[in-house]
């Protein structure tokens, strides 16, 4: 909305459901008085580094072309170009609206047919009111929540399945540290949590395109897997710095591609493992490639998950026995036990056990530090690392385990800046991080599991009022300037936000007396003492009392 002393302007841009083409609508509609405006139009290619050509078409159409790419900006007003650059003039008056339509293409494809603006309104905004009635939370914080799964929707790349971490690149993580990184591509971590997420509210079609993308993108062989592809499965992605733009805020480099693709990083085959888990107990088709990959992927962990390896925050200097990738090499093993016990996938249940019961018991020794009473971020060391926030949360121990709280206490000891965590404790004399959002919300759902409720629903509405004014978040906040950092929106923040809500509204107190089915997110953990022991514990087992129950259709687990 725009305000002047003559008149009122609503401006309202979106971008209609994609077909063959790429397009960005953008309607003005003056609502009182009389409003003269402008719109200018200045096009850069390759990252800026490229003018292109432009001309203006007898139709009244402008176009800009350079490389293998052309943009078309359509609209009924009058354009004119000028140094390259795209002009129109107008004076709106109460009622009257303009329209414009910028559409991208190759340059050896014909120019595309115009779009109506207005049906593409009307064709968007069904398209996401039938989407977000699937959602049938009813509890707490629905918009928040509804806000960040449209957010995890618009981050999936429609075409082929795949599923971004976020739609920018370089935004730096701390002003001027250099820690700026290309997020445009999808990591298996962040897409296995969007998924389990999704899934949890019900959408189907979302997991179905992702596991067809998974298949097509890792091959036929479980150790060909990568932490992360192209958004239409693209292996190869090399890292190079564009030395000629300054980045944001003077924060250079800015990078595109992202060279931590070759890393080992044991995390990602528990999470993609969990993942494959939970959409077969939420009923989404499986074949026998699926059930040949999560067989697979226990097969070559079991080979390697002794090895150190780079962690989730992907440093480039050290591999490390980090105990997050520890624990996660553990759910890779621990969910192929149970989708042999239920999910039809063959192989010895001993067999595997041993190997749970073995890993656990080394995690536990090797991993935890008596001293501190704590989690150490690695094998050997005191120091905390936020990842561990993760060990109740993916089944490892229950959230009120003595050590899992130990480990809390410290990550609020060590970890805390202005009542928000950073992700990692660092040396003496280091600076520290800018807060990372997704640790924060993990610690709300601690909290709330293990029953700090005031706490938890205080941390929440701070984390939930950091968000902007559409809803969004990015991976980090600054919070000596109050302001949001690094790449946005990011997947990773808007999932923690889901999972910490619904763990609060669960432990409330307002649960209808209701036996849900089985859900996929219910936790077989282990703890090992004389004899192995089975624990478990579910964030979301109290999610069917926000449901609508009239519908006849059971609501999917996640």
């Amino acid at each position: 909305m725009f305000e002047t002393e003559s008149g009122t302007v609503l401006v309202t841009d979106f971008m209609p459901i994609r077909e063959k083409h790429s397009d960005i609508v953008r309607l003005a509609r003056c609502l009182d008085g009389c409003v003269v405006m402008r719109m200018e139009l200045t096009l850069r290619f390759d990252y800026g580094r490229t003018v292109p050509w432009v001309s203006l078409a007898e139709d009244g159409s402008w176009s800009a072309s350079a490389g293998p790419s052309v943009v078309y900006l359509r609209t009924l007003e009058t354009l004119q170009t000028e140094d390259g650059a795209a002009f129109a003039a107008m004076t709106l008056s109460k009622g009257d609206e303009v329209s414009f339509v910028l559409t991208c293409t190759r340059a050896e494809e014909a120019a595309p047919e115009r779009v109506n603006a207005h049906k593409a309104l009307a064709d968007t905004e069904t398209f996401w009111t039938k989407w977000c009635a699937t959602n049938r939370y009813k509890g707490p914080w629905h918009d928040a929540i509804e806000r960040s799964l449209i957010t995890l929707k618009a981050l999936t790349y429609r075409p082929s399945g795949g599923i971004i971490a976020a739609p920018t690149t370089s935004l730096p993580e701390v002003i001027g540290a250099g820690r700026n990184w290309d997020y445009r591509y999808g990591w298996l971590r962040d897409a296995s949590f969007t998924l389990e997420s999704l899934l949890s509210f019900g959408y189907h079609e979302e997991a179905e395109a992702w596991q067809q993308w998974l298949l097509r993108s890792i091959g036929v062989a479980a150790e060909q897997m990568q932490i992360m592809y192209g958004m239409r499965g693209e292996r190869h992605l090399p890292e190079s710095e564009l030395k000629w733009l300054p980045g944001y805020r003077l924060s250079r480099p800015v990078r595109i591609g992202n060279a931590a693709s070759e890393q080992l990083q044991l995390d990602v085959f528990g999470e993609t493992a969990d993942a494959l888990f939970s959409m077969k107990a939420a009923n989404v088709p499986d074949d026998d490639q699926v059930r040949k990959l999560r067989i697979g992927l226990a097969e070559y962990v079991s080979t390697i998950w002794h090895r150190p390896s780079y962690g989730i925050w992907e440093e480039r200097k050290h591999q490390r026995h980090f105990v997050y990738s520890k624990i996660m090499a553990w759910v890779t093993v621990d969910r192929t036990i149970r989708g042999i016990e239920s999910q039809c996938l063959t192989g010895s249940v001993s067999r595997w056990e041993k190997l749970r019961d073995s890993m656990h018991e080394e995690i536990c020794k090797r991993g935890f530090n008596p001293r501190r009473q704590c989690f150490g971020r690695y094998y050997g060391t005191s120091r905390v690392d936020a990842s561990a926030l993760l060990i109740p949360i993916c089944g490892f121990l229950p959230f009120t385990d003595d050590r899992v709280l130990g480990t809390v206490r410290m990550i609020e000891k060590k970890l805390m800046k202005e009542g928000l965590l950073v992700r990692q404790e660092r040396r003496f004399g280091k600076k520290m991080d800018s807060c990372f959002l997704a640790a924060s919300f993990w610690l709300v759902q601690n909290y709330a599991m293990s029953g700090r409720l005031l706490e938890a629903r205080s941390l929440y509405e701070r984390l939930l009022a950091l968000r902007n004014d559409v809803g969004l978040l990015s991976e980090e906040y600054d919070s000596s300037e109050h302001k949001l950092l690094g790449n946005y929106p990011q997947a990773l923040s808007h999932i923690a936000l889901i999972n910490a809500g619904r763990a609060i509204a669960e432990r409330q107190g307002t649960m209808n007396d209701v036996q849900g089915e089985d859900r996929a997110s219910r936790r077989n953990v282990g703890n090992k003492e004389n004899k192995p022991r089975r624990f478990f514990t579910d964030s979301f087992d109290g999610f069917d009392m926000f449901c609508d129950r009239t519908e006849s259709t059971a609501m999917p687990g996640n």
